[in-house]
């Protein structure tokens, strides 16, 4: 009986465990099961986009309000085409908008950061966001800081 009951809290334990590696897995893949689908379309263009995937977070002033849907290559500008999905609660976002794309943390992955402008138009499903800063590459910077240095 007593070797029953040791089997018994094993196996909770290693169930307790997978379940917990698998919610793990969903948060950090950024799969957001309770978000629900209201919400609206936004533009963006970047030169670089570097490392920015789809599900990455959209954020305004370090809150998450929105992920990015779709990446596209413009074949007429060829530039990043970024669509983004904002919560549609989040409705007053001026215009004159600024996309950036920034980094989480020291070795993070890739958000689109939003700074909100000062006009009293909003944008609405389907605009564009024209006023965008590319990526920070560290490789680049790195190289620029080496030639001319030496």
């Amino acid at each position: 009986m007593q070797m029953r009951s040791i089997e018994i809290v094993v196996g909770t334990f290693m169930l307790a465990g997978l379940i917990s590696l698998a919610v793990l897995a969903i948060k950090v893949s950024g799969f957001d099961v309770g978000r629900d689908a209201d919400t609206y379309t936004v533009y963006a263009r970047f030169e670089n986009i570097g490392g920015l995937v789809v599900r990455g977070k959209v954020s305004i002033a370090g809150v998450v309000v929105g992920n990015v849907a779709e990446i596209s290559l413009d074949q007429e500008s060829f530039m990043a085409l970024v669509r983004l999905e904002i919560d549609a609660d989040v409705n007053e976002i001026s215009i004159d908008t600024t996309a950036a794309i920034l980094t989480e943390g020291l070795i993070g992955g890739k958000l689109v950061g939003l700074t909100i402008g000062a006009e009293d138009e909003y944008l609405t499903d389907g605009d564009e966001i024209t006023d965008t800063q590319s990526a920070v590459v560290l490789e680049e910077l790195i190289g620029k800081f080496l030639l001319n240095k030496f």
